[in-house]
C-alpha cells in the first residue's frame, strides 16, 4: 500500500478496510499506464476530467465518483485508449456542468483504471495521479474537454532548509493524528517513511482534508520549500482547532461534575432556609401542591401515595428532568374527581317526558331506564349502575338516545369512540417508565367530565380490535364488570379508581365480535330497523321539522306528504334506520332554499313527483314478488345490517355425475344449509317417488341472485329445500308464499333471527303467506298489528309442513307411460 493510498482513505480505513485493499492490489495495474508523450513544444494533449470537491495530487491513489456525461466519456475515451487524463477540480462545486472559466489552471496527470458502475447511477474509477500540469489552452470539438498543458517537474533535490521542515511537519502531523479521532495511527507512520519531501507534502495535504482552495493552493506552489512553509501553517492551524475541541470536551466534562456538586450545595441552601424560616420559589410551588393533594379529596390510599411523591419531588433539584415526569402525575391524581357528582333527577314523569320528546318508539330502552330510575327513587343507596348495551343496525338511534339519557338523569355526558382502538394501553394507559405516558382514554375522559358519576358511552364496542400490543377488550372486562370497577387500576396512575357509580352504554351494530367474556358483563337491549310507517313518523316529527329549520325555511308553509316520504323510503334511500333518509330531506330543503334565494316560486307541498324532480332518477329498486308460480323457484326472507329483504331461491337441474353447486357469494354456513338440504332430499326419495340413480346422473346448481352482495346463515335451510323438491318432483312453488328456518338431516325446522325484520319485508313486497319456525312465535309479539292482521303466518315444526303449504300437490309434467298407478295414491295417502 506504500505510496498508493490518498487522505480520504486514510480516514474511511477502519470502515472500508476491504476497499483499501482492493486499492492496493490494483497499484501495479495503473503503473502500466505510460505518461502522455511531449510534443515538439514540450507539451501534452489529453482529456480533461473536471472535479467536484476533490483535488487529486501525484503519486496519491484516489476511487472518483463520476455521474456527468461528459466526464463519462472522458474517462471511457482515456481506458479505451490506454492514456492518461488532466484532473482539474472546478471553482464552484454546485455547478453541475462547468465551463472552461469554472476550472483552475493547474492539475494533475492521472491515471485511470477500471471503469465500475454502480447500482445508484453513478461510476467509480481508480485513477492515481502522477504529475502537476499547467494547461495553456482548450482544444475545440468532442464531448468532452480536451486540452494542451504543461508538466511540471520538481527538484529532488534536498537541502538543510528542506530537511528542517520535513522533520517539523511530521512533528505537528504527529500531534494532530494524536487529537483527530478520524485520522488512524497508521497515516503517521507511513508519513514518517516517506522521504520525497514533495511528496511529502501532497500525502498530508491530502490526509487533513481542507478545503478545496487550500488543497488547490498546495497544488499550484511548485516550490518545495514554499510548499512545506505552507503546510506547517495549516497543520497549525489545525491543531489550533484539535486543541480547542478537546479544551471544550474537559470543560463539559466538568460541568457535569460540577452540577453534582451544585445538588449538594442546593440541600445545603435549603437546610439553611429552613432554619431561618425562609422559603424561595421552589418551596412555595411544592406548598401548593401539597395543599392541592389533601383538598381533592382523594381516598387515603392514593392521598398517602400522593404524598410520597410529593415528598420524593422536593429533594429533587428544580431543574430536574425528573420533576416535570412527577408533577404531571401529581397533576393527574389532583384533577381526577374523586368525590364530586351530581344529583339524579328522579322524576318519571319527566323522564317519560324528555325521551318520548325526543325519540320515536325504542320502547325497551326508554322502559328500561324508567325501571332504573324506579328503583333508584325506592332504594336510592342500594342499587348499582347498570352496564347496557345498545344494538342495532347504524343510524337507529343509539348515540343520540344515550344523550336524551344523560340529559334525563341530569348527568354529564362524555363519550369514547372504540372504533379502530388496538392497544391496550389506550384502555389501561401507559407505565410511567415510558417517555410521555399518559393514562388511558377512560381516566382522561373522567377528568374531562369533572364528576365521579357521568353518564359514560362507548361508542362502537364491536370495533375493537387486537395486535401484538394487547387486547383492549380484555382490558374491558375490568371496566364494565360492577363486581370490579370499584378499584379500576390504570397503568399510569398505579391506584385504585372507583368507577362504579358511572353509568355505563356501548353501542354496536353487531354483538358477533364482542368477546363472549365481555358481552356476559352487558345488559343487551336490541334497536329493531324501523318500519316504513315508523320512519314516516320520525320524519313528520323530527327530521322534517329540524331540515327546514337549519335550512331557513321554517317561517314558509312547506309541508312534506307521505306520499312524497314514501317515496324517499323506498328509492332513494336502503337503511334500517333513518340517517340517509335525513340526508335526502335535507337535499330537497336546499333545493327548495336555492330556488327561494333566487327569487322563484317554491312548493307549498312537496309531492312524489317533486322527490324525483328534485333527487333525480330512483336509487334502489326492491325485489318484487314472482309474477307467477315455477318449478325451482322459492322466495326466501333473509335479515341484514339494513332490514329485511326478500332473497329468491332458484335451482335447475342439469345431466351430469350428481355434483351440487351453489353460487351468489355464498357463506360457508349457507352452504352447509344446502348440503343437509339435498342430504334430506335424498333420505326421502322413495317418499317423493323418485329413483336413487337420478341423483347419481344429475348436477343440481343452486342459486342465489344478487351475487355481488355476501350472504350467509343458517335461515335458507327450509328455502333450499322448498325449491330443491320443486326441482326433482316438478312441483310448481307458490309464488305467495315467503319463508325462513334452518333444516336438520332429520327435516325439523329450528328457530332463526331477524323474524320481525323479515315478516316486514314480506309485507312491504305484498307476499300473503310467510312460513315461519314454530320456536320463533315469541317474536311475533313485535310485528305490528296491522301486518299481522294482513298477513298469514303459518308456524311449522317439520319440512313436510312447509312443502304443504309452499308446493302444488301434483307434479306440473305428464308423468310417463308405465309408471305404476299405486304409487301415487300410497304417495297421497301419506299425505
Amino acid at each position: 500500500m506504500m505510496g498508493g493510498m490518498s487522505g480520504q482513505d486514510y480516514r474511511e480505513w477502519q470502515l472500508r478496510s476491504e476497499f483499501a485493499e482492493v486499492l492496493g492490489s490494483r497499484t501495479e495495474e495503473l503503473q502500466k499506464i505510460p505518461d502522455a508523450t511531449l510534443d515538439k513544444d514540450g507539451l501534452i494533449t489529453c482529456a480533461v476530467l473536471p472535479l467536484r470537491d476533490l483535488v487529486v495530487f501525484p503519486r496519491m491513489v484516489t476511487p472518483l465518483f463520476v455521474g456527468r456525461e461528459s466526464a463519462l466519456s472522458a474517462l471511457e475515451f482515456a481506458h479505451g485508449a490506454g492514456q492518461t487524463v488532466i484532473a482539474v477540480a472546478q471553482k464552484n462545486e454546485d455547478k453541475a456542468e462547468p465551463s472552461i472559466a469554472d476550472l483552475f489552471t493547474v492539475g494533475c496527470e492521472t491515471v485511470v483504471g477500471r471503469v465500475l458502475h454502480l447500482p445508484e447511477g453513478e461510476t467509480t474509477v481508480l485513477a492515481q495521479g502522477r504529475r502537476r500540469v499547467q494547461i495553456v489552452e482548450y482544444l475545440p470539438g468532442e464531448s468532452f474537454l480536451r486540452a494542451r498543458a504543461r508538466p511540471v517537474y520538481e527538484s529532488t533535490e534536498h537541502s538543510r532548509e528542506t530537511e528542517a521542515l520535513m522533520r517539523a511537519v511530521l512533528a505537528l502531523f504527529e500531534k494532530v493524528v494524536q487529537l483527530n479521532r478520524s485520522l488512524p495511527d497508521d497515516a503517521y507512520v507511513f508519513a514518517l517513511n516517506v522521504e520525497d519531501p514533495g511528496w511529502l507534502a501532497d500525502l498530508i495535504t491530502s490526509a487533513l482534508g481542507v478545503p478545496v482552495p487550500d488543497r488547490q493552493r498546495m497544488l499550484e506552489t511548485f516550490d518545495i520549500e514554499l510548499r512545506l512553509q505552507r503546510l506547517s501553517v495549516m497543520l497549525g492551524r489545525e491543531l489550533d482547532v484539535l486543541e480547542l475541541e478537546n479544551r471544550i470536551h474537559s470543560k463539559v466534562q466538568s460541568e457535569v461534575d460540577r452540577s453534582q456538586r451544585e445538588y449538594y450545595l442546593r440541600e445545603q441552601m435549603k437546610a439553611i432556609q429552613t432554619e431561618l424560616g425562609e422559603q424561595d420559589a421552589w418551596s412555595e410551588e411544592l406548598t401548593e401542591v401539597k395543599d392541592a393533594v389533601l383538598k381533592a379529596g382523594m381516598p387515603e390510599e392514593v392521598q398517602t401515595k400522593a404524598l410520597k411523591e410529593l415528598e420524593r419531588m422536593g429533594q429533587m433539584p428544580s431543574m430536574a428532568p425528573e420533576v416535570a415526569i412527577v408533577r404531571t402525575y401529581l397533576d393527574w391524581l389532583i384533577e381526577l374527581p374523586w368525590q364530586k357528582q351530581t344529583e339524579d333527577n328522579l322524576d318519571l314523569k319527566r323522564a317519560t317526558g324528555v325521551l318520548n320528546r325526543q325519540h320515536y318508539g325504542l320502547p325497551k330502552a326508554k322502559e328500561r331506564i324508567l325501571e332504573y330510575l324506579a328503583v333508584r327513587s325506592l332504594a336510592p343507596k342500594k342499587q348499582k349502575q347498570p352496564i347496557l348495551c345498545f344494538v342495532g343496525p347504524p343510524g337507529t338511534g343509539k348515540t343520540s338516545l344515550g344523550r336524551s339519557i344523560a340529559e334525563t338523569l341530569g348527568r354529564k355526558f362524555v363519550r369514547v369512540s372504540l372504533g379502530g382502538v388496538r392497544d391496550e394501553a389506550e384502555i389501561r394507559g401507559h407505565r410511567r417508565t415510558y417517555i410521555g405516558a399518559l393514562p388511558g382514554r377512560v381516566l382522561q375522559t373522567m377528568r374531562r367530565a369533572g364528576v365521579i358519576n357521568p353518564l359514560f358511552m362507548l361508542d362502537e364496542i364491536d370495533k375493537l380490535g387486537m395486535d401484538f400490543r394487547g387486547d383492549p377488550a380484555a382490558a374491558l372486562l375490568e371496566v364494565l364488570d360492577p363486581e370490579q370497577n370499584y378499584a379500576f387500576d390504570d397503568h399510569y396512575l398505579d391506584v385504585p379508581y372507583d368507577l362504579s357509580r358511572v353509568m355505563f352504554i356501548t353501542t354496536a351494530n353487531t354483538l358477533g365480535p364482542i368477546p363472549p367474556a365481555l358481552l356476559d358483563r352487558m345488559e343487551v337491549i336490541e334497536f329493531p330497523g324501523y318500519i316504513e310507517q315508523e320512519k314516516i313518523a320520525i320524519a313528520n316529527q323530527f327530521l322534517v321539522p329540524r331540515q327546514l329549520e337549519e335550512n331557513g325555511l321554517s317561517r314558509f308553509p312547506i309541508a312534506f306528504g307521505e306520499d312524497a316520504l314514501h317515496r324517499m323510503i323506498r328509492g332513494y334511500t336502503w337503511e334500517a334506520g333513518v340517517r340517509n333518509l335525513d340526508r335526502e330531506i335535507a337535499r330537497v330543503c336546499r333545493k327548495v332554499a336555492r330556488r327561494k334565494a333566487e327569487g322563484r316560486k317554491i312548493p307549498d307541498r312537496i309531492d312524489a313527483p317533486a322527490v324525483a324532480k328534485y333527487l333525480g332518477p330512483q336509487q334502489f329498486f326492491q325485489l318484487e314478488a314472482e309474477k307467477q308460480d315455477e318449478i325451482g323457484v322459492a322466495t326466501a326472507l333473509a335479515w341484514t345490517e339494513n332490514g329485511g329483504d326478500t332473497m329468491p331461491v332458484e335451482v335447475v337441474l342439469l345431466e351430469g355425475k350428481g355434483n351440487i353447486q351453489i353460487t351468489g357469494q355464498i357463506g360457508e354456513v349457507m352452504q352447509e344449509s344446502a348440503q343437509a338440504a339435498m342430504s334430506y332430499l335424498k333420505s326421502r326419495a322413495k317418499h317423493f317417488l323418485l329413483e336413487p340413480q337420478r341423483f347419481e346422473k344429475t348436477d343440481v346448481h343452486i342459486h342465489i341472485p344478487e351475487g355481488a352482495i355476501p350472504k350467509d346463515g343458517p335461515s335458507a335451510g327450509i328455502t333450499m329445500a322448498t325449491a330443491l323438491v320443486s326441482a326433482f318432483t316438478s312441483r310448481k312453488a307458490r309464488r305467495d308464499v315467503a319463508m325462513t328456518g334452518e333444516i336438520t338431516l332429520r327435516g325439523r325446522v329450528l328457530p332463526v333471527g331477524g323474524v320481525r325484520d323479515k315478516i316486514l319485508a314480506a309485507h312491504r313486497v305484498g307476499l300473503k303467506n310467510v312460513i315461519i319456525p314454530r320456536h320463533n312465535e315469541k317474536d311475533l309479539i313485535e310485528i305490528p298489528k296491522n301486518v299481522r292482521q294482513e298477513l298469514k303466518i303459518i308456524l311449522v315444526d317439520h319440512i313436510d309442513d312447509v312443502l304443504r303449504r309452499a308446493l302444488h300437490k301434483e307434479s306440473s309434467i305428464p308423468r310417463k307411460v308405465g309408471r305404476k298407478k299405486r304409487a301415487p295414491k300410497a304417495a297421497a295417502g301419506k299425505k
